[in-house]
């Protein structure tokens, strides 16, 4: 139990830490910001800690934060309102799960239970921000992705029942009866004028305008959004899987790349105090010339580095001298240690290729047969 504590609370830092910056970048409201927060947290954990070959944290992190950055762009940046953001967020997730596990969605049921699954966390991560927001309407807001979880799982079933391992070929009745529910009722109250207001349009042009009202929010975007994320985690799985190799060889250079970036930074600071002692005792060496310890630091920084730093400019034929060795150091440095380390840790690389290899080839067996 604390494990999983412990994990759900890293997915919530990561996607929180993620949603919340982008947000800002977005909009400058804070209520926008908390509700794409808010959603991305609970989709991320919730997905993260499930388990099972569509979960895992990375996965919950990214469909957590790419479901959140959504929210905040459709609540923020367009400014749209809730029958607009709610739709396509629930079926955003079960595309995106589904493209990252092929196997998970293969009928009518399956995606009920993904999709009330989505709609339950959904409406946990909308809490925060209609308690700050102070929303009217919260307790419909709240239940909406409740509500059209029927007529989401009919949707998407519709679209996904000619796919390969699709075992359903008709929808359950009980399905059909629950997606036609929320239209119909949602049609009944923009005609009686409970959520819509005469505009003076004639009968037929008034019922027209309704039903693309009623038809764009929850059909059109919802489906819309189940494509796109699907798609987009389509092509996202193979390249993820690539990341996963690549953990393996980080786990073996990550105490090389330590050792590396430790001996850089000291390079950096013996430097950056060489710089300001020469300009103590011989002012005029540097041309505007730092007063301070983090203005010499930058400086040796960017020398390291190649790049001219444009507050401090090297004048006398000392600093001139000085900066070069300290270039010539830092590339030896870079150049030495490189080749040190990929002698001692290349028998681990090696082994790590072939067991890939080897995992590879007993992959393609099995789905071949």
């Amino acid at each position: 139990m604390s494990r999983l504590i412990s994990l759900g609370v890293r997915i919530a830092a990561a996607v929180a830490l993620i949603v919340a910056t982008c947000g800002y970048a977005i909009t400058g409201n804070h209520t926008d910001v908390l509700l794409g927060a808010g959603s991305a947290v609970a989709i991320g954990v919730g997905v993260g800690l499930r388990g099972g070959s569509s979960g895992g944290p990375w996965v919950g992190i990214l469909i957590g934060s790419i479901v959140g950055v959504v929210t905040a762009f459709l609540a923020g940046a367009l400014s749209v309102g809730w029958g607009v953001i709610i739709p396509p967020l629930g079926p955003l997730a079960v595309g995106l799960i589904g493209g990252l596990d092929r196997s998970s969605l293969s009928g009518y049921g399956d995606v009920t239970r993904e999709m009330f699954f989505v709609a339950v966390l959904l409406t946990l991560g909308f809490i925060p921000a209609l308690v700050a927001g102070d929303v009217a309407i919260a307790p419909v807001v709240a239940a909406f992705p409740l509500a059209s979880v029927p007529l989401g799982a009919l949707l998407i079933g519709l679209i996904s029942r000619r796919r390969e391992g699709w075992e359903d070929a008709r929808p359950p009745r009980l399905l059909v009866l629950g997606a036609v529910a929320l239209p119909v009722l949602t049609g009944l109250l923009f005609a009686f004028g409970v959520v819509y207001e005469d505009v003076g349009l004639s009968g037929i042009a008034e019922i027209l305008v309704i039903a693309l009202i009623v038809i764009i929010p929850l059909a059109v975007l919802p489906l819309t959004a189940f494509l796109i994320g699907r798609a987009a985690a389509t092509w996202l799985r193979p390249r993820l899987q690539v990341y996963g190799q690549l953990a393996a060889y980080l786990r073996v250079m990550w105490v090389p790349i330590g050792g590396f970036a430790l001996g850089y930074l000291t390079i950096i600071f013996l430097f950056a105090g060489f710089y300001g002692t020469l300009e103590r005792f011989r002012p005029g060496s540097f041309a505007d010339a730092g007063a301070g310890l983090a203005d010499w630091v930058s400086f040796a920084f960017f020398t390291a580095l190649a790049q001219d730093y444009a507050a401090i400019v090297p004048v006398s034929a000392g600093a001139r001298m000085l900066v070069g060795f300290h270039l010539i150091l830092s590339v030896g440095w870079a150049l030495v240690l490189f080749a040190a380390v990929m002698t001692s840790i290349e028998p681990k690389l090696a082994r790590i290729a072939r067991r890939h290899a080897e995992e590879d080839t007993d992959s393609e067996l099995e789905d071949s047969q």
